[in-house]
């Protein structure tokens, strides 16, 4: 039976003009079942700090152009307000190869152009950092882009960007759901047809001169440039697989444009595919994505193996290991690795500033940390989400304080250089090649690297768990998991005493409040409670740091043994 809240929104969808009759029809069809009804509609597609994401379909509890459009609607507000300079407000707009991506930029770039703004629209699909490139460059008023990164091919969503190139933090997240929330009904969404809208200048199409410009952005951040054209190159081989997304074009050409002559694409996922039919997921954090890359890199000798998600923002990479079997290299491993790279070049040149600063996120390992402060760099912790990492580079570009270097997350996704704010793998990928490279040329690989930062830093190793819980229920049962853990916690896990609880739900260290649970061990080990914001499920982080390999291995299974126990019942 239909909750209430859910049969009143869908009779107001039924009757609505202004929706389709394909889209009612659509529902109508889904009469019978009220299981599927309930979930469409017990309420709408919540806006988060990071906008829109949800399985594509009728309802207000699904991505669609209409739930596109409402949204676009309340940030066009938050767009008009925010712009104070000369001329037009304008919303630079990318998408990347998932189902209506296309239609859903064209949809939020005529409603934007209702609201007289300029919607700068690329004319394909286009990587997430390159999104966030262009605002900056372009001086826009904000950016949309149309991804849902690595879910699930059903899955569709909406990010929205501040002038700085950086999703929105959530004191303006807040102001848009507020604007969003206004919008009384689907009719007061404004919308112009594409004609109209480039016949008034507020749909411009982005062209070539936008592509190269990012790739030479990005180029210029590589360290060793001339290098890997005159001595690297000729015997280092790479793979990539873009997994069916937006990176195959951006980062083939970096590559290409700093030296590198030997990458080998795979093939089979090289083309743009909205069903990402080779792979069960186009995640880059799973082994089995590099399932082809690694069959291609036995074939070729590959010396690296990277991998991009749909949307470009997050770079996993494979390596050799002693025995010459490929090893994929965690987020936190790669992490620490691009940090020891990227300060130890510097250092070496004599180019490292004093007041330089690396920044993680709470989940993030330790270890590339330790490695930051091994080169004098100051190392800021923020919340999970790139947004964060991209709003204390703003800080530190408006006061000076410091110079930033290196940010990064534990979920793959990694910043050098100012030219952007969110992660962008088409700069990873650059970066973990030209540290590889160079590493060769010395003798070592990425997995000699490796042990080298253990034996030197300390054997420090992470694991991650996750439940999935979907629908109108799994909602209440992670809530309900977050509150046990915070009115019980515990005294001890696997036999070490809890040091602290961090429960960052009421704002630690200046930081915006966030469900989030820390649990710090009395031996420096920890574990961290974090509902996802993107998609149906509860996150479990562990960390520990060992005497040695076998000994952090044995402390990591038996912490996370410990909590999951729990967890699962």
């Amino acid at each position: 039976m239909l909750s209430e809240t859910a049969k009143q929104t869908l009779e107001q969808w039924l009757k609505d003009p202004s929706i389709d009759e394909e889209t009612k029809q659509e529902l109508t069809d889904l009469s019978g079942d009220t299981n599927e009804l309930e979930d469409r509609f017990y309420r709408e597609l919540e806006f988060g700090t990071g906008g829109l994401r949800g399985v594509i379909g009728a309802g207000s509890n699904r991505i669609n152009r209409y739930t596109v459009g409402k949204a676009t609607q309340g940030f066009a507000r938050y767009i008009n307000e925010a712009h104070n300079g000369e001329g037009k407000p304008s919303v630079v707009i990318a998408h990347d190869s998932r189902h209506f991506s296309p239609e859903f930029a064209l949809e939020a770039a005529l409603v934007l152009a209702a609201n007289g703004i300029v919607a700068k629209l690329f004319t394909s699909l286009r990587p997430t950092p390159q999104l966030s490139y262009s605002v900056r460059h372009l001086q826009a008023t904000g950016g949309i882009v149309i991804t849902a990164s690595h879910n699930p091919p059903e899955y569709n969503g909406y990010k929205v960007y501040n002038a700085s190139g950086g999703q929105l933090v959530p004191d303006e997240a807040e102001q848009v759901i507020q604007y969003i929330q206004d919008v009384a009904s689907l009719a007061d969404v404004k919308k112009l047809t594409q004609a109209d809208a480039e016949a008034q200048g507020l749909l411009v199409w982005l062209l070539d001169a936008e592509d190269e410009a990012f790739i030479e952005t990005v180029a210029a951040e590589s360290l060793n440039r001339d290098r890997i054209a005159a001595e690297y190159s000729k015997d280092f081989n790479i793979v990539y697989t873009p997994l069916h997304g937006t990176g195959n074009m951006p980062v083939t050409k970096v590559l290409e444009r700093i030296g590198f002559t030997n990458v080998h694409v795979v093939s089979e996922q090289a083309e743009p595919d909205a069903n990402f039919t080779t792979v069960k997921s186009p995640n880059p954090e799973e082994r089995e994505a590099f399932t082809l890359a690694m069959k291609l890199g036995e074939k070729v000798d590959a010396d690296i193996i990277i991998g991009t998600d749909p949307d470009a923002d997050r770079m996993g990479a494979v390596v050799k290991d002693k025995e010459g079997k490929y090893f994929v290299l965690s987020g936190n491993q790669s992490g620490a690795i691009m940090t020891n790279y990227l300060l130890g070049q510097l250092k070496e040149r004599g180019q490292l500033p004093t007041n330089g600063a690396v920044v993680k996120t709470i989940v993030t390992s330790e270890m590339g940390a330790v490695i930051a402060k091994h080169y004098g760099a100051e190392v800021f912790n923020t919340l999970t989400g790139f947004k964060y990492i991209g709003e204390k580079m703003n800080a530190f570009e408006e006061t000076g304080s410091h110079t930033y270097l290196f940010g990064y997350e534990e979920s793959y996704g990694y910043l050098a250089g100012n030219y952007a704010r969110d992660k962008d793998a088409v700069l990873a990928a650059m970066l973990i090649c030209e540290a590889a490279a160079y590493y060769k040329s010395v003798g070592k690989t990425l997995y000699d690297v490796l042990q080298e930062l253990y034996e030197q830093f300390g054997y420090f190793l992470e694991n991650l768990q996750s439940r999935t819980l979907k629908g109108k229920d799994g909602v209440a049962q992670i809530q309900a998991i977050m509150t046990e853990w915070r009115t019980s916690a515990p005294e001890e896990v696997a036999g070490i005493k809890v040091q602290e609880m961090l429960d960052y739900s009421t704002g630690i260290d200046g930081l915006p409040k966030e469900n989030v649970l820390k649990f710090i061990l009395e031996d420096g080990s920890w574990f961290c409670l974090r509902p996802s914001g993107t998609e149906p499920k509860i996150k479990i982080y562990f960390a520990v740091q060992g005497e040695n390999n076998e000994d952090a291995h044995a402390r990591i299974q038996r912490l996370t043994d410990a909590v999951m126990g729990r967890i699962d019942r």
